[in-house]
């Protein structure tokens, strides 16, 4: 391409877009993945959905560009650029604020096309007025955020990144710096909880006041926005918070849909209000390791029966969140086992599973590290996101 980037070690960072360059994108990052120990192969047309621009909302407030390395007339290597016009409105102290852009979709052959590639996403973002790198962050905070430090040593459950350890040591010698560390939690949920969790539970139980009941997914679209604006307004003050628009909230809702079950997702009330919510997933990984991530001819029925009962799963929860104003109270906590505590009943009785995973986690959320830490479970999963001042 005649806006391709020729580096001194005869490298080409080519810009890609379009249909054909977005596959062409999506198939490298595939082929990656392809050659490391547990990773699950995931769907292709959700991969390609999520880099188009009249698919995926993000796109709708996001500068995108794509970048393919080439050597030899090899592709070697890919990575994302972008920029968030709504992480720019963030306050610096919470992660984002003006002039931090991203990069993402990070996959290179050796460090030598590692570091082409992190030079071509930092020009152009530095083009676009940025100060400052951020990432690996695949394309949205809520999608693939951070590089897989530690965990390799077993597959990762539904939507989160794999890579492998060495893909560390390549961006820290670019210069980039750890700027925040995500965990994921694993669990046994075949026996209860301790004596704590359980009197903090029947506790609750004897509350007139709140009420633990299911997602009902016959409404389902009032049930989506409700857990979204308790969101928006719990993670509110966390580092790397970014809003969900409209537009997402309704994508998102869309496609989660298929994998909620009403006994796995929980609100909490107080006095009839909504004011915490706890999400589980059925981790899909399981299933899509056995068709290889392929719907077709007859993948699409494993997938279609399992959706229906994903018995013996691994149950993953991605989000949860109790409203501010209920922060640092013995209330919230109290909501949140009580959550746990339902779902983790229904998961092991009506699905049999065995084992639980929370996350991500940031490092420093004292209130989500307390829980994990109350309910025994063990970092299982360590992520880093990295940063790095442009110019």
């Amino acid at each position: 391409m005649s806006d391709a980037i020729t580096t001194g070690s005869h490298i080409s960072i080519e810009p890609v877009s379009g249909k054909a360059g977005r596959a062409a994108f999506v198939d490298l990052g595939r082929a990656f993945s392809d050659r490391l120990e547990n990773f699950v192969p995931q769907i292709r047309s959700e991969q390609l959905e999520l880099v188009d621009p009249d698919k995926n909302p993000f796109f709708a407030h996001a500068r995108v560009q794509l970048f393919i390395a080439k050597s030899g007339g090899r592709a070697v290597g890919r990575i994302s650029a972008h920029i968030d016009e709504l992480a720019l409105t963030m306050p610096p102290e919470q992660g984002f604020g003006p002039g931090t852009g991203f990069f993402g979709y990070f996959d290179a052959e050796d460090e030598t096309v590692a570091h082409a590639l992190l030079a071509a996403a930092e020009g152009w973002l530095a083009g676009q007025g940025m100060t400052r790198a951020l990432g690996p962050i695949s394309l949205s905070i809520w999608e693939e955020p951070g590089l897989l430090i530690s965990g390799q040593d077993h597959p990762p459950m539904m939507m989160m990144g794999h890579h492998p350890a060495h893909y560390a040591g390549w961006i820290e010698a670019a210069g980039y710096a750890r700027a925040k560390t995500l965990y994921t939690y694993d669990l046994d949920i075949t026996n209860g909880f301790g004596p704590l969790v359980q009197r903090l539970v029947q506790s609750g139980q004897r509350n007139d006041r709140i009420h633990v009941r299911r997602v009902d997914k016959s409404r389902w679209d009032e049930e989506v926005a409700i857990i979204l604006a308790i969101l928006n307004d719990a993670w509110s003050d966390n580092w790397g918070f970014v809003p969900f628009t409209p537009a997402e909230v309704a994508y998102a809702g869309k496609k989660l849909r298929a994998i909620i079950h009403e006994e796995l997702n929980m609100i909490a009330e107080v006095d009839g209000r909504p004011v915490a919510f706890m999400l589980t997933w059925p981790d899909a990984n399981s299933a899509l390791a056995k068709i290889k991530g392929k719907l077709f001819p007859f993948g699409w029925i494993t997938m279609l029966r399992w959706l229906r009962h994903p018995k013996g799963a691994g149950m993953r929860v991605p989000l949860m969140g109790v409203l501010k104003e209920l922060h640092q109270t013995r209330m919230a906590g109290t909501l949140a086992f009580m959550m746990i505590e339902a779902i983790r009943v229904q998961a092991t009785t009506k699905f049999e599973s065995n084992r639980g995973e929370l996350g991500w986690v940031l490092e420093d959320n004292q209130g989500m590290v307390a829980i994990a830490d109350t309910i025994q479970s063990k970092v299982n999963r360590e992520y880093a996101i990295y940063e790095r001042t442009l110019g």
